[in-house]
Formats: structure tokens, C-alpha cells, sequence
């Protein structure tokens, strides 16, 4: 055999161990249980109540976290050492209004030191097949044996009456939290959307993708105007408020998804009055 022949040969026996190698590091996206706006005809006491945080969906699956886009967090071994043998889900929390910070810290490619400041607090267990009550019920055993100070569980709590719910979410609000969680008594994790697990925010709120720009005129005279986004079912259209100058002079890169709050909708199904809140650059 030549040399060449020797090459060709060395190369075809190594493609399945680098692909294998590839597949072995590649992680799942994980299938993740997400909210839908919150309806005011449903029983609320049938429902339990949480804090809605604003912080970095994450899974913990047993031996390392995962984000929902499914991408490794390069948390430090003294982070999640302490961390059950048990399937997670959480917020990677810092505090309330610190959504940024909390990105920048967790999107890093090394660990360190930054997340001496993170907590993983969990609201669910998507492993444990039993309705949520139940599965509260676990919650609370597991925080009663917990060894570390960065796995906490959020508080689940029930109310009697809608009037108690706009209480507690005016309450949370004042604080400077962004809404609650309703999830139902007896639903069972299921993955994607599911009106079992609802969002209350004292405005509307979604997410869309940035196709596009409109140049700024007047005193946005070189700058951006306004972004034109796509929504998930499709719509399209523009929004032109809510930018900081800072914003308006590096938008927003095509592609990236961000965060828009708005008051309702058109007969098209377009949302009225949209606003950017943010960039959504989790990892």
C-alpha cells in the first residue's frame, strides 16, 4: 500500500470516531413546559401562584445545566456540586430588574467567580409523572434537605378570589418583580405551551425576531427608527418606541430575538402600541 493510499485509509477509519466524538458532545435541546397568557375566566383557586422571575430558563438534568435553547452552562463545580441526582426546572436567578447581569454572567465560556452571585430557583420537577400539586409537595421535601446556598425552590402559595390575585401581583409589581405564574393543581408536565401553566403581568408582552430596519428621521436623523419583527405565527410589522439612544445607534443585529410589551391586538392579529423591552440573548 502507498503512502497515499495509507492517508486515505487513516482518514476513513477516523471520520466515525470524530463524528461519534461530535455526537457525544452534542446536548438536547430539552423539552420545556411554557406558559400562556394568563385568562380571566379560569377557576384561580384551583391554581397554584408563584413570582414570575426574570431570569435565565435553565435545566438541571442530574449532572450539569442545560439552557432551554440547549446549550451547556459552564457553571463551577462548587455551584451544582450539592445539586440532587434529579431532573430540574429553574430560573438561573440574581435578583429582581438584574436580567442583563445575570446573562452576562452565565453566557460566559469558562466558569468563574460571577456566579457566587446566582441561584438556580426551581419551580418544577419535569421527571416526576404526578399532577403539580404533588409535585410541589416533593419540591418542598427537596428544600427541606437541601445542602446549598445557590439551589433554592420558589415559593408556591394559593389564593381564594381574583381580587387576592390582583392584590398579590400589585404587591410583586411595587417591588419590582414582573408578574406571577399560575400553574394548575392537577396538571402534569407536558412540553411546549400548555394553558395549564399561565403568565399574569400587568401589561401584555411577547417575542419576536428582528428582519429588518426603518431608517430614523428627524432627530433619529442616522440612526435607527424602528425594527421590523416577526412574531412566531408570522405576523409582521414595525416598532419605533422604547430605545435607548444607545440602542438606536447599535440596534438590535438581524436574527435576534427580543422582548416587546403591547396593548392588545388588531383585527389582524397585529400587536397595538408594541414597545422594545430588551434583547433576549440568553445562551
Amino acid at each position: 500500500m502507498n503512502k497515499a493510499n495509507r492517508f486515505n485509509l487513516v482518514r476513513l477509519l477516523l471520520i466515525p470516531i470524530f463524528l461519534f466524538v461530535a455526537s457525544a458532545a452534542a446536548i438536547e435541546k430539552p423539552d420545556i413546559m411554557q406558559a400562556k397568557v394568563f385568562d380571566p375566566s379560569i377557576d384561580v383557586t384551583e391554581y397554584w401562584v408563584s413570582e414570575k422571575l426574570d431570569g435565565v430558563r435553565a435545566r438541571w438534568d442530574g449532572k450539569q445545566l442545560i439552557s432551554k435553547n440547549g446549550h451547556l452552562l459552564h457553571a463551577p463545580n462548587w455551584f451544582i456540586e450539592d445539586f440532587p441526582d434529579v431532573t430540574l426546572d429553574g430560573e438561573l436567578w440574581l435578583a429582581r430588574g438584574q436580567y442583563q447581569q445575570t446573562v452576562s454572567i452565565v453566557s460566559r465560556k469558562a466558569p468563574h467567580s460571577g456566579w457566587e452571585k446566582i441561584k438556580l430557583m426551581v419551580f418544577d420537577l419535569p421527571d416526576n409523572p404526578k399532577p403539580f400539586s404533588e409535585r410541589v409537595a416533593a419540591m418542598r421535601q427537596m428544600a427541606q434537605q437541601r445542602h446549598t446556598p445557590y439551589l433554592n425552590f420558589i415559593k408556591q402559595f394559593r389564593v381564594v378570589s381574583p381580587d387576592e390575585l390582583k392584590q398579590k401581583l400589585d404587591q410583586v409589581v411595587a417591588e419590582g418583580g414582573e408578574g406571577l405564574m399560575l400553574h394548575h393543581q392537577d396538571s402534569l408536565y407536558q412540553h411546549g405551551r400548555s394553558n395549564r401553566l399561565l403568565k399574569l403581568k400587568p401589561y401584555d408582552d411577547a417575542e419576536a425576531v428582528v428582519i429588518g430596519y426603518r431608517p430614523g428621521k428627524g432627530q433619529f436623523a442616522g440612526k435607527m427608527g424602528s425594527l421590523k419583527v416577526r412574531t412566531e405565527n408570522g405576523k409582521e410589522f414595525y416598532i419605533g418606541t422604547g430605545f435607548s439612544q444607545r440602542e438606536r445607534e447599535a440596534p438590535p443585529p438581524l436574527g435576534s430575538l427580543i422582548s416587546f410589551r403591547h396593548q392588545g391586538y388588531t383585527d389582524k392579529g397585529i400587536p397595538r402600541f408594541a414597545v422594545f423591552i430588551r434583547i433576549r440573548d440568553e445562551p
